[in-house]
């Protein structure tokens, strides 16, 4: 009888919430390393995110995230990662979950920390469609892995029974910027035109277009948004740092126009160089964005971004 009336007990005791995680960008900040990934999550039936830290970002700062869709007759995968072993890591485990081939790898991130790694996908699957933006096969042209297709506004890929749509919503971090959109599941692949809480990097952004893109991805009404760098937590979750994401973008375009209008000084970053000194970036208020991960770093590209934005020097 005791034993039961325990059981009773324990079965009608209420479930302990578990604490919501510290939104951040930086794995130290969650108790979590390199030795904690790779992370598969899936979304939705055949939809799954992909997690890596490793040497192709600041070590132990953050993660690198992909999308891959399994069908009956292919895989498609958004973004690789940045270099050869770390791209066989993640063949390896889109092999635990389907022998199928990898049919399709879209480029949304022509830069090189998603891109470095491509010619790992070539070699397991000699077949494999590359498919990027008109902007980013130019910018791999001299790559390992050159695109062969590009889309321009909007390609649908069926395989396998599913849709999966590639987007081309605007320059926003890369001037070549795509998303990968599985409509029957509400999935969005935003690459890195969506960085969950880390500061606006932008030396190759396009500060207004930018936050105009995740107006757009935000009118796609999805469910899941997923981001190119930063955590995949919950969907609503990941959906309202999506809105705290642009409102980043917009403070940092307002802070770039009030300095620029007081004639503080911050350069263009020039490739090659040491990068010159930013006086207006002494200047700057981030408010809620200011202790965001790369804060220490990107403040300065920013600014001098939107510099060039106003004053039409962007290339």
């Amino acid at each position: 009888m005791i034993r039961i009336l325990a059981a009773l007990l324990l079965f009608a005791a209420p479930a302990v919430a578990q604490p919501k995680p510290v939104q951040t960008g930086d794995l130290a900040t969650r108790g979590l390393s390199e030795k904690d990934y790779p992370q598969v999550k899936e979304l939705a039936p055949g939809v799954y995110s992909y997690e890596a830290a490793g040497p192709a970002d600041p070590p132990g700062l953050m993660t690198t995230n992909s999308l891959i869709v399994v069908t009956g007759d292919g895989v498609i995968v958004a973004d690789g990662q940045g270099n050869v072993p770390a791209a066989e890591r993640m063949i390896a485990e889109i092999r635990k979950l389907t022998p199928q081939p990898i049919k399709y790898l879209v480029v949304c991130s022509d830069h090189g920390d998603h891109t470095g790694g491509n010619a790992a996908f070539k070699a397991a699957f000699p077949d494999v469609v590359v498919i990027s933006s008109p902007v980013s096969q130019k910018a791999l042209e001299k790559s390992a892995v050159v695109p062969t297709e590009t889309v321009t506004d909007k390609r649908v890929l069926a395989l396998g029974g599913k849709q999966v749509e590639i987007l081309n919503i605007g320059r926003a971090h890369t001037g070549g910027d795509l998303v990968v959109h599985v409509p029957a599941a509400k999935v969005l692949f935003l690459s890195e035109i969506y960085f969950h809480r880390l500061f606006p990097a932008m030396r190759a952004g396009y500060p207004s277009e930018w936050e105009a893109a995740i107006r757009k991805a935000q009118g796609l009404n999805a469910t899941w948004y997923i981001p190119g760098h930063g955590f995949v937590d919950d969907a609503p979750t990941l959906k309202a740092e999506l809105e705290e994401a642009r409102k980043a973008i917009v403070r940092v375009i307002a802070e770039g126009k009030r300095l620029h209008a007081l004639g503080l000084a911050c350069p263009p970053r020039v490739r090659g160089q040491p990068p010159a000194p930013c006086p207006a970036a002494d200047k700057a208020d981030w408010g809620p964005y200011g202790d965001w991960t790369l804060h220490g770093t990107e403040p300065p590209i920013a600014i001098s971004r939107v510099y060039q934005e106003i004053e039409g020097k962007l290339p």
